[in-house]
């Protein structure tokens, strides 16, 4: 008998096939975030769970799932929805699906940067109505984004991968990090490492590439937009929860900042109902990571993780968050 594993929402169809191969999958037969009744419901007496970032996984749902489960791979390579904590009590190995998206949201980032800088979807939206009546010399004029500067916070896979698009455009390039990249890094981008205030006060575009911890919270809030030049942009493509949504909104409303490109959000799904009517900000639900290619990727990487586990008996799995379990 296959081993029995929950998905809690459908992944591409290669993804799919290759846990349809090898499990005996329940999957949530809705278009949408299951409810949390649902959720548990559904994972009970599983031998594998396969969240996403809406589903929460924490003492309850483990509860629910009984004594049987033996593996939580979570579709992301973010994991905050997870309590590896909790799942390392109970020697359940936790998994996320790393390496694969870099590249993708790094492309998204870059989109968004531009889009916000040359207005793309105002003027789309006014091409579409057919308001276009003829070039003028005003006509959604936007900024600049050659040979201007990009501030990255943070600098880990997906900053560096920004940091090498950002090359083409011939963009000075500067960030910020907990600790400082290798220096043979910086050279290969021409990245020049500075401090938070720096990097806020001289870029014209900064761009968050930092996990959700405590520690970066709220990371960009009142008094970061303030030292920004009115003149700049902020892009999100890390996690909602990095900004104070509520800051960001006041500091676009009152001219601090010149606009915003944001993937993310801090209550997501719900969005702060003052970034809706702005045109300077460019609204994205949540697709950094959206190409069918990566998509798969990682559907792929969570069912060999879940393989390893519930097939193979391997230890500890290919990713796993909690490998002090196997200790």
């Amino acid at each position: 008998m296959k081993p029995k594993i929950f998905v809690t929402r459908r992944l591409p169809e290669g993804a799919m096939r290759a846990l349809e191969d090898n499990f005996a999958v329940e999957c949530n037969p809705h278009d949408r975030v299951l409810t949390r009744q649902e959720l548990l419901a559904g994972v009970a007496g599983k031998d594998g769970v396969l969240p996403l970032l809406t589903d929460r996984v924490d003492d309850e749902l483990l509860d629910a799932a009984g004594p049987q489960l033996k593996i939580v791979a979570n579709y992301a390579v973010g994991f905050n929805n997870i309590d590896v904590a909790a799942c390392t009590r109970r020697k359940i190995p936790a998994t996320n699906t790393p390496g694969v998206l870099t590249d993708t949201t790094a492309d998204l980032a870059m989109a968004l940067l531009l889009a916000v800088a040359r207005r793309v979807v105002p003027a789309d939206a006014y091409a579409r109505a057919g308001k276009y009546q003829g070039w003028a010399p005003l006509l959604f004029v936007g900024a600049d984004v050659h040979h201007k500067t990009l501030g990255l916070l943070g600098f880990g896979r997906i900053g560096y991968a920004m940091a090498k698009r950002a090359a083409g455009f011939d963009m000075k390039v500067i960030y910020h990090d907990v600790v400082r990249a290798d220096p043979k890094l910086e050279q290969q981008v021409g990245a020049r490492f500075v401090d938070k205030e720096t990097l806020l006060r001289e870029s014209d575009f900064v761009s968050v590439h930092v996990p959700l911890t405590p520690e970066t919270k709220h990371i960009m809030a009142a008094p970061d937009f303030a030292l920004m030049k009115p003149t700049a942009y902020v892009i999100n493509t890390a996690r909602g929860e990095v900004i104070h949504e509520e800051a960001l909104v006041a500091a676009l409303q009152a001219g601090q900042i010149a606009g915003a490109g944001l993937d993310v959000f801090e209550f997501e799904p719900q969005i702060h109902p003052g970034l809706l009517t702005m045109e300077k900000v460019v609204i994205l639900p949540h697709i950094a990571s959206g190409s069918i290619e990566t998509r798969t990727k990682m559907g792929l990487i969570a069912a060999d993780n879940l393989i390893a586990v519930l097939i193979k008996g391997q230890t500890p799995p290919p990713t796993c968050l909690n490998p002090e379990i196997y200790a």
